[in-house]
């Protein structure tokens, strides 16, 4: 028996795959950090007699969440400039204070910060658009979890970089670095439409070819973004990007809150990604946006939080929620987005948006073991009849108890294995302070 094998019995697994599966009284055996089988746990025992055991009897396990957008160091500016529209928060607000803070310890700091807030709700793998990228990374690493990062690119200047060029070079300079690394994937990242050129773009999908990397960017965010694109360019952002032979499968699209039927049918043609933030779209004063077209049309939508500037949490089961509870609402139906599809879009989708399927996403044989457990024996929790909508409309993230990436255990009942609580918030406090002498 291999020293590696590791078996988790639970009272539910939720596979994701199938959909709508669920086992009940099953056991996950991981060997070397792969998922071997899944099968009911006395039948489990028998065959893996050596296998050290974790026994979680009243819990439902998951593969682990996947945020497939954020701004991770941005957690140090949680609740900076709240109840401001997206430009003036922008404009007056996020831009000035990173002109004034921006830095590798700024970044790194953040970072470490919004991955502890990730694993203890559930998340273990994110995809990260910032700067300083490379920073971001290693405080990835250090956490333990999964992530895809990338570089803003912008045409202005900032303490990061000059122009455009600057900001390709700091983007890919790098990947070297990181080639090794298994739970790490680079990403380019123009920030937006309206902030890059077409020349720009057109450079970023070539080395994007080049690299075999995907492209993430805000597109659509708000109607005045979009009727000032058709003032500028005579067209919509969307319609720019298509004639520029940007929509892509290796594009994510951020946001997406104002699509008409037309850009629907074109993403779904082009196999563009979506990374859908409901709650940031609603505290900016953004919009709802049209997922439960989106699906209907087969387009492949993740669930991202966006930064905690613009949510204040990074909290992907809450998120889950408010996307599936919005969709039921404007549209009527009560069976839109059910549970079992939220939580797919809440980690297959987003491992597919990532390239990243393949390894993780679902609790199937030979994958990665990225999984979570939640604890449904709370007296918030019982009865439970079905644990994938306990999931998102009774259970919380206080719930989430246990988190492993690729086999290893992150968090024990709660306990950051890899990072340190009391440091990360007494980095915090330091940075708090920073920011109100020079507040905005």
């Amino acid at each position: 028996m291999n020293n590696n094998t590791q078996l988790i019995s639970a009272r539910w697994i939720i596979p994701v795959e199938p959909r709508a599966t669920v086992y009940e009284n099953h056991s996950l055996m991981i060997s070397n950090g792969r998922i071997d089988a899944i099968m009911p746990t006395p039948e489990a025992k028998k065959r893996y007699p050596d296998a050290s055991e974790t026994v979680l009897a009243t819990h439902v396990l998951i593969p682990g969440l996947i945020n497939i957008h954020c701004h991770s160091a941005m957690t140090l500016m949680r609740g900076l400039a709240d109840d401001q529209p997206l430009m003036t928060w922008l404009n007056d607000h996020i831009w000035p204070t990173e002109s004034k803070h921006l830095s590798e310890s700024y970044v790194y700091d953040g970072t470490e910060l919004a991955a502890a807030e990730m694993i203890r709700s559930g998340t273990t793998c994110f995809a990260d658009m910032y700067f300083y990228h490379d920073v971001a990374a290693r405080a990835a690493l250090k956490s333990g979890m999964r992530a895809s990062v990338s570089g803003a690119i912008l045409e202005f200047a900032t303490p990061y970089a000059a122009d455009a060029e600057a900001y390709l070079a700091r983007a890919t300079a790098s990947r070297e670095e990181f080639l090794g690394e298994s739970r790490l994937k680079l990403m380019l990242a123009p920030h937006a439409p309206y902030s890059v050129s077409d020349k720009t773009i057109q450079r970023i999908m070539t080395i994007a070819s080049e690299m075999e990397v995907q492209i993430m960017m805000h597109i659509h965010e708000t109607d005045v973004e979009v009727s000032d694109a058709a003032k500028q360019h005579g067209m919509r952002p969307i319609e720019r990007l298509h004639r520029l032979g940007m929509l892509s499968p290796s594009l994510i699209a951020v946001h997406c809150v104002h699509l008409n039927p037309t850009e629907i049918e074109l993403f779904a043609r082009t196999g563009v990604n979506v990374a859908h933030c409901p709650v940031s779209n609603l505290k900016l004063g953004s919009g709802i946006a049209p997922i439960k077209a989106m699906l209907e049309a087969g387009i492949n939508v993740g669930i991202g939080t966006d930064g905690c500037a613009s949510n204040n949490r990074l909290d992907m089961l809450a998120e889950t929620r408010m996307a599936s509870l919005l969709q039921k609402g404007i549209s009527g139906d009560a069976a839109a987005l059910p549970a079992h599809l939220a939580l797919e879009m809440a980690t297959l989708s987003g491992a597919r948006a990532l390239g990243w399927d393949n390894e993780i996403g679902s609790l199937v044989p030979n994958k990665a073991a990225d999984m979570v457990a939640v604890d449904l024996s709370d007296i918030e929790c019982v009865p439970c009849y079905d644990p994938a909508s306990h999931l998102f409309h009774a259970a919380g993230r206080e719930q989430v108890t246990h988190s492993w990436v690729a086999g290893e255990l992150i968090m024990d009942n709660r306990v950051l294995i890899k990072l340190d609580s009391d440091e990360i918030k007494s980095k915090s406090k330091m940075w708090q302070q920073r920011f109100s002498s020079e507040a905005i």
